[in-house]
């Protein structure tokens, strides 16, 4: 009897998991324990092994979204058993029962799942099955232009196929011209010559469409501003200097994460998110670290969480935020690794670039991020004295929806504080 190849479940928050490369070909033979699919849920990847040696059937292809406990592939025993397979038609199968489309989440306590259950108001007026709903969704199609066909004008799965079938028509349609000139002697020159074509799927597509929703949804203000950070390299530099005691070599980017939580602890608000018509302040501090994977164009960014942050130490803080560093680098996070979160920190310092400003956009449905750039030296103005000092540079983006300007001001302005008098860290 064939065994089964499906999606497993990898955390409490997954839900589906997108199929990002089959590693072998239809008909292939495999042993037990090789990689035969490679799966991507929440911006991580995983890798799913044979459970038995046998020849690959492939029954969902490619850039396809299936739910938890779907059988996507399956592994004949012998060349008869896979010719059989192949001669029957496809049929969905799953090792669990399947979660219904629009079914509330396990996790729907967290807030990274709370995103889910909130879609944007505009579109709930509009009558459409779950089913529907999922396919627009997948598809970034606005349904308000979608005309159902269904009862009292509900939009079914036809009405989404068709407007998918009339899109793509559409763009095959309009192929702009070149942009060229033609030289006195009739030479036609090419101003415009493509270097690579990167098809948007798999994380870049994740990306896109989190960022693309993020600025929908919420009203993001972005305030910039300078922190003195003398102090801190100081200390910093006494921390490496003993990091054989301590066990660990501490960054700059914990050190950030210490002080962010104390902030957030006297700002609670800055710690919350907009889920349907409820602003929800969270009691725990679970901090989302970005970091950048991959390299060139098929780069991306990640964003694995430090859970319950502020009942860490420095040196615990460290070492998680290090773990999970080398697990997203290495493609070996779990969706349970990535959410959860209540705010971000993005540290742009880390990869260089000097004195600058950014405007980061949330991480939803959080209601705020921080972007930190690289500490340098600036001339700064102390007892009307022309000095130089280590700057590090910020900016802080967060939903007006939640958070008052006021609010706003008074996080980053204890940061600063805890971060120019370090001893306030301790209190």
């Amino acid at each position: 009897m064939a065994e089964y190849v499906a999606i497993p479940k990898l955390g409490m928050a997954m839900m589906d998991a997108m199929l990002v490369e089959w590693r072998h070909k239809e008909g292939e033979q495999v042993n037990k324990g090789d990689i035969v699919l490679l799966i991507e849920t929440e911006k991580t990847k995983w890798e799913v092994e044979a459970n038995a040696p046998g020849f690959l059937h492939i029954l969902v292809p490619e850039d396809t979204k299936a739910n938890v406990g779907r059988v996507v592939g399956l592994i004949a025993q012998t060349k008869d058993e896979l010719a059989a397979l192949q001669k029957e038609p496809p049929k969905e199968m799953y090792t669990t029962a399947p979660v219904p489309s629009g079914a509330p989440q396990e996790a729907m306590a967290q807030p990274a799942s709370a995103v889910t259950q909130a879609p944007a108001q505009s579109t709930e007026r509009v009558k459409i099955s779950p089913v529907a709903r999922k396919m627009a969704e997948e598809a970034m199609m606005d349904i308000t232009t979608v005309r159902g066909t269904g009862p009292d004008g509900r939009i079914v799965r036809e009405d989404i196929e068709r407007a998918i079938t009339e899109k793509a028509t559409r763009k095959e349609a309009f192929k702009p011209a070149p942009i060229a000139a033609t030289t006195p002697s009739g030479q036609v020159i090419d101003f415009k010559r493509v270097k690579q074509t990167i098809p948007l799927k798999s994380t870049r597509r994740a990306i896109a469409e989190h960022m693309h929703r993020s600025l929908q949804v919420a009203a993001q203000l972005t305030n910039m501003g300078e922190i003195d950070m003398s102090e801190i390299v100081r200390i910093r530099e006494g921390f490496v200097a003993q990091e054989k005691t301590i066990g660990v070599r501490i960054s700059y980017t914990d050190i950030l994460v210490c002080a962010i939580c104390k902030a957030i602890k006297a700002n609670p608000v800055i710690n919350s998110s907009l889920i349907e018509n409820n602003i929800i302040l969270w009691e725990d501090i679970n901090i989302g670290v970005a970091v950048a994977v991959g390299e060139g164009a098929e780069s991306g960014l990640i964003v694995p969480v430090v859970r319950n942050a502020d009942k860490k130490s420095l040196v615990e803080l460290s070492q998680e935020i290090k773990a999970l560093t080398e697990k997203a680098r290495t493609g070996k996070l779990l969706p349970d690794d990535v959410s959860g979160g209540t705010f971000t920190l993005t540290n742009l310092g880390a990869v260089g670039g000097g004195y600058g400003f950014g405007t980061p956009i949330i991480n939803q449905p959080q209601a705020a991020i921080l972007a930190s750039g690289a500490i340098s030296d600036r001339a700064v103005v102390r007892s009307g004295q022309i000095v130089i000092r280590p700057i590090l540079t910020y900016s802080f983006t967060y939903d007006h929806r939640v958070i008052d300007g006021a609010p706003a001001a008074r996080f980053t302005m204890h940061l600063a504080q805890l971060l120019e008098n370090p001893a306030m860290m301790l209190l």
